[in-house]
């Protein structure tokens, strides 16, 4: 029982993993305000992620208090059913985490070089790059992430908050939409009939007819 408990309270892993994430979304800055709610909302994930993998098990002390049943490793706490599939979680997860990071890069530095750092009025529609394939290649990417962490370590709070931030990430990239609709008018709306929100699934069908 002490080996198992043994990766718990260890809250120097706790600051690390938040600082490690907390930089990374730091690097990614912010073209309106209106990210700034989903973000937040990322790095909570972030901390309830680091706070039960490192800190303290709450989602086993609550099935517990709630039901009297304890859980075994794997089942809400522990790399996540590592008992019927091995770590086969976790690398699963892992590899969320390098195609979520490597989508939200792509986007950022193509959007960035074509129409952030422009002057207003000046920014071209980037339809080119990852862009190609879906609108929002950065909230997919942390749509990814976060995906991975419950893959990897799955809590009562991670299952209750992906949710949320599937619908935060949905009504920001809808009110971007509006916006690209009214600076680009036809331009945007023949480009967005023939890609993806967030997957590239328009696309595919696009591709398939021909």
């Amino acid at each position: 029982m002490e080996d198992i408990w043994s990766h718990f309270g260890q809250w120097w892993a706790v600051a690390v993993w938040i600082i490690m994430f907390g930089v990374f979304l730091a690097f990614i800055p912010f073209y309106k305000k209106s990210q700034i709610k989903p973000a937040g909302a990322f790095m909570a994930f972030v901390v309830a992620l680091a706070f039960e993998m490192f800190g303290i098990p709450l989602s086993m002390y609550v099935i517990t208090w709630v039901f009297g049943y304890t859980l075994p490793e794997g089942v809400l706490w522990g790399h996540t059913l590592v008992q019927y599939i091995g770590y086969w979680g976790t690398y699963f997860g892992s590899a969320l985490y390098i195609i979520g990071g490597i989508l939200i890069i792509l986007g950022w530095r193509n959007i960035h070089k074509h129409y952030w750092s422009k002057e207003a009025g000046k920014g071209r529609l980037v339809t080119g790059g990852i862009y190609a394939y879906i609108r929002h290649p950065q909230y997919t990417g942390f749509l990814l992430i976060t995906l991975g962490m419950i893959f990897e370590w799955a809590t009562i709070p991670l299952l209750i908050m992906w949710p949320i931030l599937v619908v935060l990430y949905y009504r920001l990239a809808k009110k971007e939409e509006q916006y690209m609709e009214e600076e680009f008018g036809p331009e945007y709306i023949k480009y967005k009939s023939k890609t993806g929100m967030f997957l590239p699934i328009k696309y595919s069908l696009r591709r398939m007819s021909f």
